[in-house]
This record gives C-alpha cells, sequence and structure tokens, in this order.
C-alpha cells in the first residue's frame, strides 16, 4: 500500500541465471516489467578449456537482484497494515495500529514497543527507520475511538454519515471472546458469578479454535502463545490456546467415509444438517447406555494439522484406533463422536497446561460455529468437568465488534461496562458427573496416543 491509495496490485519476481550474470524483474499481472536489476557471476578457467563457478556465488547474486528489485516495489511502500488496521485506516484516514494486531502478529511490547534486534535479525531493518512510521508508532488498546470518525469517503462507500465513532480494532477470535467473556451470570449457578473474570475461558470454536484466557498478572505457559498485555480485554494479560483445524477435521472425518452419500440423503430427506442428523443417530444407537460410552473402543488423536497446543509441534499426526471393517451409518457417526471427542480432549488438555501455569478457570464460554452443534457442547463440559456458557447471540464475534464500537461512541465509559452490558447469556450446560470416571479413562488413552506417535517416530529414526 502506498502513501498515496490507489488499487491494490499484485507483482511476481522472475529470475534468470545467466552465463554470466543473474537478472531479475518484477512484473505486474499485465505481464509489465515495472524492474530490473542484474548481478555479474564471477567464473574461473583452472586449465585451458575447463570453466567452473560457485553455486553459492550464483545464490549470492541472487539474493542481490532480489533485494535490488525490493529497494525499488519496497522503498515505494507507505505503510504495511494487518488487516484490521488497513481496514480501520481505509475507514478514518487514521494510521494509528491496534495493539491487538501488533502485539499477537507482528512482535509488539505493550511494555517496551518495537524490538529493533528482531528486524534487524531477519533482514528488514529499514522498518526502524523514521520512528518505525511504516509499520506504526501509535499504537492504541481495543476500542478507543480513531480520528474524527468516518471520513466523507468511507461514510459514502458504507452508506452512513460522515463522523460516526470507528474504535481501534481486534483480531476475529480476539472480538469473539470479547462478546462473550464478560457476560452477566447471574442467576444460573454458576461457580464463576462469584469470582473474577479470569475465572473464565472463551474458546471461539470453527475451521479451528482458539482459547482466550486472561490474567490480571502475565502468565507464561509453554505450548500456549501470550502473555500479552490489552490485547483482547484492555486492562489485562491474555494467553492464547488454540487447536488447528478443529472444524475442519470433523468435516475431513465425516466426508471421507463410506457411508457419507448415504449421511447426505437422509439428512436432506429429512431437512436436517448432517450433524444434526448424526447427532439423532447417535442417540438411536446408544440404547441405554450414555452417548458417550459408544467410543469405548474407538479412540482418535486429532492433531492431523500438526499440535498448535499446548505441545507446539508442527510435525504431530492424526490417529485413530479401534477401527473395524464395518462402513455403515452407524460406523460413521460412532466416529463422528471420537473425533468430536479428541477435540474436547485436546482443550482439555490445554486447560490443564493453563492452569498448571498459574491460571484457575472454572466455566468455559464457547461461540462460533461449533458452538451450533448440540453433541459438541456437551461433550466439551462432560471431558472438561466444567459448565459451558452459550451467548443469547450466536454471532459473538460481531458482538464484541460491536462492543468496541459502543465503547468508541462515548455510551460506555470502558470496554468492561460495554462487556457486562452488551453480552447475554443465551444458554448454559452443565457436565454429567456420573460420567466422569469413563471420561478420565478415556482421557489417559488419549495422552498414551501422543506418546505412542512420539515413540514411533524415535524408533523411526534410528540407525
Amino acid at each position: 500500500m502506498s502513501g498515496e491509495e490507489q488499487e491494490p496490485r499484485s507483482y511476481y519476481v522472475g529470475v534468470d541465471v545467466g552465463t554470466g550474470s543473474v537478472r531479475a524483474a518484477l512484473v505486474d499481472q499485465k505481464g509489465l516489467l515495472m524492474a530490473f536489476a542484474d548481478q555479474p557471476i564471477k567464473k574461473w578457467e583452472p586449465q585451458f578449456n575447463h570453466h567452473e563457478q560457485s553455486s553459492e556465488d550464483i545464490w549470492a547474486a541472487c539474493c542481490v537482484v532480489t533485494k535490488n528489485l525490493k529497494e525499488t516495489c519496497w522503498d515505494k511502500a507507505g505503510h504495511f497494515f494487518d488487516l484490521p488496521d488497513f481496514l480501520s485506516w481505509k475507514a478514518t484516514g487514521v494510521i494509528a495500529r491496534s495493539l491487538c494486531s501488533l502485539v499477537c502478529k507482528w512482535t509488539y511490547s505493550a511494555e517496551r514497543g518495537w524490538d529493533d534486534s528482531f528486524w534487524k535479525m531477519i533482514g528488514l531493518e529499514d522498518f526502524v527507520a523514521d520512528n518505525y512510521s511504516k509499520i506504526g508508532n501509535q499504537v492504541l488498546p481495543p476500542g478507543v475511538s480513531l480520528g474524527n470518525g468516518l471520513t466523507p469517503q468511507a461514510a459514502k462507500d458504507l452508506g452512513l454519515p460522515v463522523g460516526i465513532a470507528v474504535a481501534s480494532s481486534l483480531i476475529d477470535a480476539h472480538a469473539g471472546g470479547l462478546g462473550v467473556i464478560g457476560a452477566d451470570v447471574r442467576g444460573h449457578g454458576l461457580a464463576c458469578e462469584r469470582q473474577p473474570m479470569t475465572s473464565r475461558l472463551a474458546v471461539i470454536c470453527g475451521t479451528s479454535s482458539c482459547h482466550m484466557g486472561i490474567s490480571k498478572e502475565p502468565i507464561f505457559v509453554p505450548g500456549v502463545w501470550g502473555p500479552y498485555f490489552s490485547a483482547m480485554v484492555p486492562g489485562l494479560w491474555l494467553n492464547e490456546g488454540g487447536q488447528s483445524v478443529t472444524g475442519k477435521l470433523i468435516d475431513h472425518m465425516v466426508q471421507g467415509h463410506a457411508a457419507f452419500p448415504e449421511l447426505q440423503a437422509k439428512a436432506a430427506a429429512r431437512c436436517q444438517s448432517i450433524y444434526a442428523y448424526l447427532n439423532s443417530h447417535l442417540d438411536l444407537i446408544k440404547k441405554a447406555q450414555p452417548v458417550g460410552f459408544l467410543t469405548v473402543d474407538l479412540h482418535v488423536w486429532p492433531d492431523f494439522h500438526g499440535n498448535r497446543s499446548p505441545l507446539a509441534d508442527l510435525t504431530l499426526k492424526g490417529m485413530v484406533t479401534g477401527l473395524k471393517l464395518s462402513q455403515d451409518l452407524d460406523n460413521l457417526a460412532i466416529l463422528y463422536l471420537a473425533t468430536v471427542q479428541a477435540i474436547a480432549f485436546g482443550t482439555r488438555h490445554i486447560i490443564e497446561a493453563m492452569e498448571a501455569a498459574g491460571h484457575s478457570i472454572s466455566t468455559l464460554f464457547l461461540c462460533g460455529g461449533l458452538s451450533k452443534n448440540s453433541l459438541f457442547v456437551q461433550m466439551h463440559a462432560d471431558i472438561t468437568g466444567m459448565p459451558v456458557v452459550l451467548s443469547q447471540e450466536v454471532e459473538s464475534v460481531l458482538v464484541g465488534a460491536a462492543i468496541l464500537g459502543a465503547c468508541a461512541s462515548g455510551d460506555f465509559t470502558s470496554v468492561q461496562e460495554a462487556m457486562a452490558r452488551m453480552s447475554k447469556i443465551g444458554k448454559v450446560v452443565f457436565p454429567r458427573c456420573e460420567d466422569k470416571r469413563y471420561y478420565d479413562k478415556k482421557y489417559q488413552v488419549f495422552l498414551k496416543l501422543v506418546e505412542h506417535q512420539k515413540e514411533y517416530a524415535a524408533i523411526m529414526k534410528e540407525n
């Protein structure tokens, strides 16, 4: 994004290694050459008609020409924005950055600011120039009113009045946490009613899941991102656990099963989603036992895309033990159940890591697409042993974003006040305490799965 507003365009770098030089060009989407650079390559002739070149020298020349191009598409860049800050700039013309974006994604420290040594280490020391003007030297906590509100152009584009207050932004998952974690819980018999907000864990669960825990003092949790000061709730520290591709994993397991076409047809005939149908089918086949007991001999380790928290190991793979030759709808439903349970066990794993480091959590606040799935919610309650609070409004990310706007408008004195007034409880799901022993045993198996996977990897690496 240049200093002057213009249409966003993509550019491409072509590199040609010839006999005598390396050449590079910057080309736009229309095929026009926008910039060019070249660098000679050294040649040696140790004896007549014998020619040698250095692969290290060729690579160095590639680096030189690419950097020279960067100094020509790169030096023209006026500002570098994370998406929330770009949208704020488009709306208000203000180049101030959100503390949330910079702390959680750009290595900014709320206490110490930018770390010059980091930018130098990765070869982007030019970001340090001119008091960090390209990446932000005015950093605002969530909910602060930006400039004079909507600019005339933005107001015209959005169909709103000029000057409406625009708040400093949050990352989407953090806005979801803000939209649920501060709800008034009085009258629901929850332990967190008599406890500080730090006893609550917001779980934003969709394609992937984020686990947002807050604290008054910084808590360092191995394998969990943070602590970040004022990155979600102003004045409080944030730790962010996560599970990669949770909703995607459920889709993958269900859609890859041989009985999926049958499931689709039967769900369509009842005008149900496939997951509503699977949940009702599980109720039919469970007979007299609790539905969760159907997976007594089927266990899943859910890290098909690596583990984000609390192991922070991208090399981990998914595991399923207890498979049979069956390919019918019952088998699909039970595999689906085991996958949902595995995701809930992953949440329990994250909670245990956070509590071992100093957090004290008593209640889960769920939002996002998966929170609409009653089985997913009940399994999280049963497996963690904690009540699950569901928001009255399913779209908690949007409520969180509106809370920021409400605070920026001046209608509330603080983000915390707006949270308490605007976040509403819709339903509370309590754990089935009588099933605790069963889930404790399955959790032991869950932990054994990853232990065994690491053992298998070690065996395969042996000479």
